[in-house]
């Protein structure tokens, strides 16, 4: 095994470098993975330009990455599930302790979570990682390390849908057609919506949200106000929507998504933006629309890979850009200037495949 585990380490705001660390060594329980194919996040980014997110504060240095796919290189000696050679999905969060939250199945929201890429913990943009056996996926020989590695957004979507109760015939819009919107698009589709209306005001971006399946397209203009945009959506779909998935974190876009929802309807924020929004909450009290937050997910690999494996779902066309782990920088900067939807890392210098 080469010895070279060049990473992707950011010591402070703005000082993201690539470095060489040691190969570690998988604990009883844990794998060693040859990483092979890591998106870009937005909170990557984030965590680059601006060293923190919320009380999340970047205090040591730290590798990025969470949304990724390898392959086993060595296995722990209490794993049993796993081989040298399988080829696997990372779900990033791995909860530490057995706390109630572990125990109703909705370990995402447990405090003490380990998460890749979170400060203080380590991600996985680097040539060998090691992870919790248990939150390594095997992959089926049809689904590709970079879908591998897109199950982590497309498991937001998932979590999403699930949280609004996406079902047969629903009508669904989508604020935000960045690579969490597009996600939410194509598993809402997948989930049964018949009809989903998706905003934003790039129209590179909702020209991919067509060619992914979306039914209406509503390019946002700045000046437009929320109330204005709700008529608009109510006119294309010919109905208010039963759900709402909010995925910009905006102020006016939250505003949007109470008004346009249906009475009785679902609004699901997955955007984040700063933590304080004014928002129209007696328009959702009178209405009973009820606001629902999304935290991440939990349990939805299995899912993602079976969606994948079917062909229910093609996450393929969201990657835009591919570059090799040396020119991790260079890829950074392509997501900080939001060119293509998603970028990918390829960090088997001997496979640089999808």
């Amino acid at each position: 095994m080469a010895q070279d585990n060049l990473s992707v380490v950011l010591h402070a705001k703005g000082d993201l470098r690539l470095e060489s660390r040691p190969v570690p060594e998988p604990g009883p329980n844990e794998v060693l993975l040859q990483m092979h194919s890591v998106g870009i996040c937005g909170s990557d980014v984030h965590y680059w330009q601006h060293g923190r997110i919320g009380a999340f504060v970047l205090t040591k240095p730290m590798v990025l990455g969470h949304e990724a796919a390898g392959r086993v290189v060595k296995v722990g000696s209490g794993v049993k599930h796993l081989k040298v050679g399988d080829r696997v999905a990372i779900e990033p969060g791995v909860p530490r302790e057995m706390d109630e939250f572990f125990k109703t199945g909705r370990y995402n929201l447990s405090p003490t979570i380990f998460f890749c890429a979170t400060p203080p913990d380590d991600g996985n943009l680097c040539r060998y990682y090691t992870h919790s056996a248990s939150f390594c996926y095997k992959l089926p020989d049809n689904v590709t390390f970079e879908e591998g590695a897109l199950i982590e957004p497309l498991s937001v979507g998932i979590h999403a849908c699930q949280r609004a109760g996406v079902t047969l015939g629903s009508t669904v819009f989508v604020c935000g057609a960045g690579p969490i919107g597009l996600v939410c698009l194509l598993v809402a589709k997948a989930m049964g919506a018949s009809q989903v209306v998706i905003s934003d005001l790039s129209e590179e971006r909702l020209s991919m949200a067509k060619e992914l399946g979306a039914d209406f397209l509503l390019t946002v203009k700045s000046g437009d106000g929320p109330q204005e945009l709700a008529k608009s959506v109510a006119d294309m779909l010919g109905t208010r929507p039963h759900v709402t998935i909010e995925c910009t974190g905006v102020e006016s876009c939250i505003q949007t998504a109470i008004y346009t929802t249906r009475s009785g309807g679902v609004v699901v924020l997955v955007g984040l933006g700063s933590e304080m929004a004014t928002v129209p909450l007696i328009n959702a009290a009178v209405r009973e629309v009820d606001i629902r937050g999304v935290f991440r997910y939990c349990n939805t690999w299995p899912m993602a890979i079976a969606m994948l494996a079917s062909g229910k779902v093609n996450v393929k066309p969201l990657v835009t850009h591919r570059f090799p782990l040396e020119q991790a920088v260079q890829a950074f900067e392509t997501t900080r200037q939001g060119l293509g939807i998603k970028v990918m890392l390829k960090c088997d210098k001997d496979d640089q495949n999808p």
